[in-house]
């Protein structure tokens, strides 16, 4: 057990979350995506569970440790509703408000991703993090942003 990292931060994802850089982008994704098949495409590889977290805790431990990149204007993406472009579910909302409340900026800005683009970009990740999450289109892509001194 380390000091300061949250006891759901296994040593992968805190191995990943290390050797991230700037710009790279981790996917977050809920219990029914092809985590396996997608992550074979990824940086890491292989996917890293987060048995029994929803993606707003995982996103919460997280980010307790990176920050979400304020160089672009969205730095946060979730799975579109299919045939519903800008339905926000409950499930949005909560990651956002998770986001909101780690990030050192007032507003985080997030966008929806339709579907099969979202695929796509899962596959260009650095890594894909799969939770328990049982909310529909809990998948999300968070862009890793600089460590300033502190």
């Amino acid at each position: 057990m380390l000091k300061s990292i949250p006891s759901i931060v296994c040593a992968d994802l805190l191995w990943v979350l290390r050797s991230m850089g700037h710009g790279d982008n981790l996917a977050l994704v809920d219990r029914n995506f092809p985590a396996y098949s997608t992550a074979a495409h990824t940086i890491y590889g292989k996917p890293i569970e987060m048995a029994g977290v929803n993606t707003t805790a995982a996103a919460s431990a997280i980010l307790q440790l990176m920050p979400l990149d304020t160089f672009v204007e969205a730095s946060v993406h979730h799975m579109q509703v299919v045939g519903e472009p800008d339905t926000v579910l409950e499930v949005h909302s909560d990651l956002l408000q998770a986001c909101t409340q780690a990030s050192d900026k007032d507003k985080v800005v997030m966008r929806s991703m339709e579907r099969f683009d979202f695929y796509h970009a899962a596959k260009e990740s650095y890594a894909i993090v799969q939770t328990s999450e049982d909310r529909p289109y809990g998948c999300f892509i968070l862009k890793k942003g600089v460590v300033f001194e502190q």
